[in-house]
């Protein structure tokens, strides 16, 4: 299976993914409706219901089973992109299930139950753990960055940007700094253990984009706080 990403600069108008697979290959794309073009026998494609679990995590019934010779094009939305990963034995990672745009046959997947309390804060119920040898996608807003755990020494993740995690990690969900920035931030993840934590740098874009949009109303308070601010704030 080859994948190819189209990487345009023109990131507002969104992505197109090209799979070519060969005879053989077997992919099981979550989100079907993104399908945009195909190319290879009719039967080349399988719609099937997702098992009940995977209904309720995404909020979808149908999965398209897609195998080979044949190629398809898959369309992201704006604002999105999508990483693909090598899953081989001995894995620990744990997934968002909801950002699973596909992944290749011979891949399974295991949940884990949250704690209540994570449950009510994040309104996540489970997470999944791939196991197998093969690959999977996930859709992401932003690059994908990891940062190395360490056992006593706590990183902090924006609670919405955490991709993965390791099974085997301590989480804490928590905010930090003085009194104002805990009160302004998200929360985070107090994250130690052991392994790499995947996460995405792009989340937070929309509200940096809101308060540019909002410049000219900061420099009009501006104006009228700061003295002679109608002199030098332009």
């Amino acid at each position: 299976m080859n994948i190819q990403i189209n990487n345009d600069n023109n990131a507002p108008i969104g992505q197109a993914v090209t799979f070519s697979l060969m005879k053989g290959d077997l992919v099981h794309i979550l989100h079907p409706e993104q399908i945009v073009a195909y190319r290879g026998p009719s039967n080349g494609r399988n719609d099937r219901f997702m098992n009940m679990k995977r209904m309720y995590r995404k909020r979808k019934m149908i999965q398209s089973d897609m195998s080979g010779p044949s190629q398809f094009v898959a369309a992201l939305p704006p604002g999105f992109a999508m990483k693909s990963i090598d899953i081989n034995d001995g894995s620990d990672l744990l997934y968002d299930l909801r950002s699973l745009f596909y992944f290749s046959d011979g891949i399974s997947m295991q949940t884990r139950l949250l704690s209540m309390k994570n449950i009510i804060v994040t309104h996540d119920v489970i997470k999944v753990k791939f196991s197998g040898t093969g690959q999977i996608g996930i859709l992401t807003q932003g690059p994908v960055c990891q940062t190395e755990l360490h056992p006593t020494e706590p990183v902090y993740i924006d609670a919405g940007s955490l991709i993965a995690y390791p099974e085997n990690a301590t989480l804490e969900l928590t905010v930090y700094g003085n009194t104002l920035a805990s009160q302004r931030m998200n929360y985070h993840w107090k994250m130690t253990g052991k392994g790499t934590v995947l996460y995405q740098a792009g989340r937070q874009n929309r509200q940096l984009e809101k308060d540019m949009e909002n410049d000219g109303f900061i420099k009009r308070v501006l104006r009228e706080i700061i003295p002679f601010g109608n002199i030098f704030i332009k």
